[in-house]
């Protein structure tokens, strides 16, 4: 993948990054997250390689890591700023699963398990319509099945990217690859097409 489709792309909590054929290799620090619970427990150090868009879209990753600890993740996320924002995660789970989980955050953050998934990679898509917005995951990047829809008080220009998290764990690498982001409007939002 060209470096180039990266040219717009900034960091909130920066990391090391690594360019493969097919996309970004992103490190995961240990105790590296995005979450906002109630009481003092916040935390938003986990790294985010975002850039930003205007109006409508559809982003796309094909995303994969090795399931070290629990919570570990490769993720996509849309940020308004840090107590609106949304995330697709390829999680392992503390029911010792792979899967694709989703959290909204408005301003505090919930927790959605979504599919188990077999095998260590998957594709995640985010997609917006107006205020609406869409996770899918897909098995082979062709058919994207939902795992949430939901709606987010925000700008007509957001930030959208990749987040590399270990809320728990030691960290470690996580893989981004066949990485798309399109300005366009979908028919169907919640079939993300």
């Amino acid at each position: 993948m060209s470096k180039t489709f990266f040219k717009d792309f900034k960091w909130l909590n920066e990391s090391s990054i690594r360019y493969t054929k097919e996309g970004i290799m992103i490190k995961a620090p240990g105790q590296s997250d995005f979450f906002r619970g109630t009481g003092v427990f916040v935390r938003d150090n986990a790294p985010f390689y975002y850039t930003e868009i205007f109006g409508d879209f559809v982003f796309r990753a094909k995303v994969s890591h090795a399931f070290s600890d629990t919570f570990d993740a490769a993720t996509i996320m849309l940020m308004e700023n840090e107590s609106i924002w949304a995330k697709a995660c390829f999680e392992k789970t503390d029911f010792n699963t792979n899967a694709v989980v989703s959290v909204v955050t408005n301003p505090l953050s919930d927790d959605a398990n979504g599919c188990n998934i077999q095998g260590n990679e998957v594709w995640l898509q985010a997609t917006r319509v107006g205020d609406t917005f869409a996770f899918h995951y897909s098995l082979d990047g062709i058919k994207f099945d939902m795992m949430r829809y939901f709606i987010l008080p925000v700008s007509q220009t957001i930030k959208v990217g990749l987040v590399a998290q270990a809320p728990i764990g030691k960290g470690g690498e996580r893989y981004f690859e066949k990485i798309t982001l399109e300005h366009r409007t979908v028919l169907n939002i919640r079939a993300g097409r």
